[in-house]
């Protein structure tokens, strides 16, 4: 039996969401404490993702959970927040599948497709019965996408796929997959290329110590020729795959309080049964100090978090208030997972406690869709107005 979940709210938070809002947090957070929480474990011990419970998220409306039509739920963008702040409270790696689902496959699908793209693929992966994973990052190209050698060659109805991509979330067990390749204009567009499709190949990489609980692949395309018709039209560059990792760092910024919340909520009981020199472990001036700054900074997170939220539902959010929210979250989930399992002490390192499994998942988080510095950068150029990505 898990401990009950006592969520933290020092500035009233809670008053602040809608009634939809918080139904569909209490919906997502009674899934991972009822279905998530008693497997994880072994889940991140034997390095497996939970793909049973894929069905039951799709039942729960959380695939593609923030768009509208072909069966998707069509919530705010608070909403999809909070989902992914309940899933990652569960496990990064979980929140990662839905983010990769919704933010980075339906979404680039349902903003750049064509209507018999849209027709064919979306219902289907609302629904969880099509997989789907994001190619961009290349073994040479992480934070300098513009540098890929993924090269994609028109030849009569098709285009012909060269390349490889590196780090896919979801990559082995993806039915399509969302690949950026550059044409011979020299332009990054967006195609649709099916697991079937001849000369495309997915192998996992292995020896992972963090996200354990989820697949993570290196995508190969050897002269893969697709139709024409998976070109996704409404692609115009880079750009329109910077526009899907915006939809994913949104999300990040949610997930990482969910992983905050989760190490806080565990250290905090913790130390209030811990008996040491005859008084509990959260009596002590030093242990308060580490939980009074995890409490800080998640309730700071919390408030920017549903800000940009509020912000980007009235299409006001920017690139780097985006990057802000990922870029300051993340930070905060890390910290508090290293501080918690010092509070911890020696069964910090013990799977049976969550902190060590959050604290070696946000090492990920940290560095995905964009890495820490990358987000940095984005902002720095916003308030100075230089960039200085080179």
């Amino acid at each position: 039996m898990r401990r009950p979940f006592h969520p933290l709210d020092l500035f009233a938070v809670e008053e602040l969401l809608s009634d939809e809002e918080r139904l569909v947090r209490d919906t997502v957070r009674g899934f991972v404490t009822d279905r998530v929480l008693p497997i994880i474990e072994k889940h991140f011990r034997d390095g497996t993702f939970p793909r049973h419970l894929v069905p039951e998220m799709a039942r729960l409306g959380l695939l593609g959970s923030n768009l509208h039509g072909y069966g998707c739920a069509g919530l705010n963008s608070v909403a999809y927040g909070l989902i992914m702040q309940e899933l990652e409270r569960g496990d990064s790696g979980l929140r990662s599948f839905v983010s990769v689902q919704g933010a980075l496959c339906m979404y680039p699908i349902h903003a750049f497709g064509s209507d018999e793209q849209k027709t064919r693929w979306l219902p289907r992966m609302a629904a969880g019965e099509v997989i789907g994973c994001f190619g961009l990052t290349e073994p040479d190209a992480g934070s300098d996408p513009a540098s890929m050698k993924t090269r994609a060659v028109r030849r009569g109805p098709h285009y012909v796929i060269d390349g490889a991509k590196a780090w896919i979330t979801n990559g082995s067990i993806a039915d399509v997959v969302v690949a950026w390749a550059r044409c011979d204009d020299g332009s990054i567009r967006g195609f649709l290329v099916e697991r079937d499709t001849p000369g495309f190949s997915a192998r996992d990489h292995e020896g992972k110590f963090s996200l354990r609980a989820s697949v993570t692949s290196e995508l190969v395309f050897q002269e893969c020729a697709v139709p024409a018709s998976n070109l996704l039209p409404g692609t115009t560059g880079l750009k329109s795959a910077l526009l899907c990792l915006n939809q994913a760092r949104y999300g990040i910024a949610w997930g990482g309080l969910g992983s905050a919340l989760a190490v806080y909520d565990e250290a905090l009981a913790y130390a209030k049964n811990r008996i040491v020199f005859g008084k509990p472990v959260a009596s002590f001036q030093l242990q308060q100090e580490k939980l009074v700054f995890m409490a800080s900074e998640i309730t700071k997170g919390q408030l920017l978090a549903l800000r940009l939220g509020r912000l980007k539902d009235e299409g006001k959010a920017t690139p780097a208030q985006i990057s802000l929210g990922k870029r300051n979250n993340v930070w905060v989930a890390r910290e508090c997972a290293r501080l918690a399992r010092e509070i911890l002490g020696a069964v910090g390192i013990a799977d049976e406690f969550q902190a060590g499994r959050h604290m070696a998942n946000i090492e990920s988080v940290y560095t995905y869709e964009g890495t820490h510095d990358i987000q940095t950068l984005i902002i720095g150029e916003a308030i100075t107005g230089y960039p200085a990505f080179s």
